[in-house]
């Protein structure tokens, strides 16, 4: 299944997608997040929709798409987990899974404009798959535990502000992570069954021109291998959302620009949708 959130910022309506049309979700919950997958609640639309029990919404196409996912408690990262990102990073590939977190305001629909903080000249994109959490994980005994405990995947974009990640940070990287709208999220969430999450492709451009290209098969740690990790020192609750890591092809390579207001970032993961956003300076309506 394909699940989405439509309509403006704050009033958006639950929706799935089957068969090129789009039913409202509306009578089953009053939205897709944490109390909802928690509750069973992905079992409860298949339910229905099989049944023919839910309308279908007119005009859907024509709506602003929202982050597939409302209100994640947390937004916990992977940092270097493909090695070529690690190489023009300057690093070598992790032994271990390397974590930091998102606040949860960084979550933003994924053609919403997103905002250069005031003074940014490092302003950074991060093509990444992104794992949305079902039912809650905590001290796993292995991975292969993990997947019982996702609901499914969605494209997401890691924005980083390198300035300060890397110079400001004090060590941490978060400082470069948190500004708002820095997580662009969707279009859908879409449920394990319907892609094959290590083989899936990804790809980033910028003002139409490519930069990242490259598979999940290449993360360093999979997925199943970073819900097992992060479950022995965080508990992952349902809506939580994993961000996977993202291949090389970044500004921080030194081989791109860094983002400038107008720019436009398109990434997409075959199964899992597209995104557009343009960057804007802070002070135009939007920062």
């Amino acid at each position: 299944m394909k699940l989405a959130r439509l309509g403006p910022l704050g009033e958006e309506r639950p929706v799935v997608l089957d068969g090129g049309k789009t039913y409202d979700l509306g009578s089953v919950t009053a939205d897709i997040d944490g109390a909802f997958l928690a509750s069973g609640g992905l079992d409860t639309v298949r339910t229905a929709l099989a049944a023919g029990e839910l309308p279908e919404l007119e005009g859907a196409g024509a709506q602003r798409v929202g982050a597939p996912i409302a209100r994640p408690s947390a937004v916990v990262c992977v940092g270097m987990n493909y090695a070529a990102h690690a190489a023009e990073s300057g690093a070598q590939p992790p032994e271990r899974p390397i974590l930091f977190l998102k606040t949860p305001n960084t979550v933003s629909g994924p053609d919403d404009a997103v905002t250069i903080p005031p003074g940014s000249e490092r302003t950074d994109w991060e093509v990444e798959l992104a794992v949305v959490i079902g039912t809650r994980a905590a001290y796993l005994g292995s991975p292969a535990e993990s997947m019982a405990h996702v609901a499914g995947f969605a494209l997401g974009n890691d924005v980083s502000e390198r300035q300060h990640q890397l110079v400001d940070s004090g060590g941490q990287w978060s400082k470069g992570k948190c500004a708002p709208g820095f997580n662009p999220l969707g279009p859908w969430l879409v449920t394990p069954d319907e892609v094959e999450h290590g083989a899936l492709r990804l790809r980033s451009r910028v003002n139409g021109e490519p930069r990242q290209d490259s598979s999940t098969a290449d993360l360093v740690f999979g997925v199943e291998h970073l819900v097992y990790d992060i479950s022995r020192y965080l508990t992952l609750e349902p809506g939580d959302v994993i961000m996977t890591g993202t291949p090389e092809g970044v500004a921080l390579s030194g081989r791109f620009p860094y983002l400038a207001p107008g720019d436009v970032v398109e990434l997409e993961i075959e199964g899992l949708g597209r995104q557009r956003q343009e960057y804007v300076a802070f002070g135009d309506g939007l920062g």
